[in-house]
């Protein structure tokens, strides 16, 4: 059986996520080496070197791996220069990048002090790696515009071959969603079939929540009747809306703030009709696709990677947030039965697992 080894330095959300599915849909012997979810400017500067001494403390023997599987909080071309430093290390071992995330297009990073190295880590772990796959088309789209930026910005180093070289090993793999669970859930339609609205996110700036809010305001002195739940997961530093819309939408919730299992968020998504975006930033969109599959209606900003996710029809334009749910709600819009599993299936593991295992040992190659 081939083997792969999984160096993740920000094992947690969304990265943890993946990784999960992965070891469970494809076939193979999994070597783990992690760390917290925290500090990812250190990691970025250190957790090559931190895995390649890790790598070092293992017998000989078990240093033999097909492939090496790393997320961009990794520095890939430092990586790869200490491993071919290593005693008897194969320097034909593929060394593949995930791309949950590019550090181009996070909103107004651009501008602060030090950015463009991590952006650059990003850049060099492109080059280095041997194939990449972007989680969406946006993520792809926005790291090569990225890159094309700043080569710019170094006319006298002009590099014309290296953004071809850099797509002709990029590929566009969406991050396997597990459907099982959430089809084992009952819908709970609540009483006097008024909407539940539900925000699943991030309590940080980058998911807009201010947006959401002020747009539930609108709804409630328009006469608009809703229930509310509020999930995903807090901070000391998060947005002070949050506290201000428990205490004035009292009435209205049905539950605000973190599940406490996996299950317990499932079932209040069950408990959806409308599930709302109004993020600054998303490379893909995992809790929005839980919450169709559990059978929300999502209404989502026209931009990111929601239009090559979603139809139009559940789309708005900037400023529409609003309208759009008072239009859902006094429409009485709801997805038709089976059509929760009809939009959100090509994002299933089952789905995209022969596309995975193609990336991870190529095309050529027996699993």
């Amino acid at each position: 059986m081939k083997r792969i080894l999984i160096l993740e330095p920000y094992y947690g959300g969304s990265h943890k996520y993946f990784l999960d599915g992965l070891q469970q849909y494809i076939a193979a012997e999994y070597v783990l080496f992690t760390l917290p979810a925290r500090n990812w400017q250190m990691k970025m500067q250190l957790a090559a070197t931190w895995f390649v001494e890790q790598i070092k403390a293992l017998p000989k023997k078990k240093r033999r791996v097909d492939a090496i599987l790393c997320s961009t909080f990794v520095d890939v071309a430092v990586l790869r220069a200490l491993l071919d430093r290593l005693a008897g290390w194969d320097q034909a071992t593929r060394i593949l990048t995930y791309f949950h995330e590019n550090q181009f297009a996070y909103p107004g990073r651009f501008t602060q002090p030090g950015h463009h190295f991590f952006a650059g880590i990003n850049f060099h772990s492109a080059l280095a790696s041997d194939a990449i796959a972007f989680n969406s088309r946006y993520n792809m789209e926005s790291f090569f515009d990225g890159c094309r930026t700043g080569l710019k910005a170094a006319p006298d180093m002009k590099l014309p071959a290296v953004m071809a070289e850099i797509a002709d090993k990029s590929r566009i793999l969406h991050p396997g969603v597990i459907f099982s669970t959430i089809d084992g859930m009952e819908k709970t339609p609540q009483p006097k079939e008024i909407p539940v609205i539900v925000w699943n996110h991030r309590w940080e700036h980058d998911k807009n929540p201010e947006s959401f809010f002020a747009a539930l305001d609108v709804l409630e002195k328009s006469g608009i009747d809703f229930r509310l739940i509020v999930l995903g997961q807090s901070f000391p530093t998060s947005p002070a809306c949050f506290s201000q819309a428990e205490k004035k939408f009292q009435d209205k919730i049905l539950h605000f703030g973190f599940a406490q299992s996996y299950r317990q968020y499932l079932q209040l998504l069950s408990m959806g009709d409308i599930v709302v975006s109004t993020a600054l930033h998303e490379f893909f969109g995992i809790s929005i696709i839980e919450a169709v599959r559990a059978g929300c209606w999502p209404i989502l900003p026209d931009r990111l990677s929601y239009p090559e996710l979603f139809d139009r029809r559940f789309l708005y334009t900037a400023g529409k947030l609003a309208e759009t749910l008072g239009e859902v709600i006094t429409k009485g819009l709801g997805l038709r039965p089976g059509e929760a599993g009809s939009m959100t299936e090509k994002f299933g593991w089952q789905h995209l697992k022969s596309g995975y295992t193609d990336w991870l040992w190529g095309p050529n190659s027996t699993p």
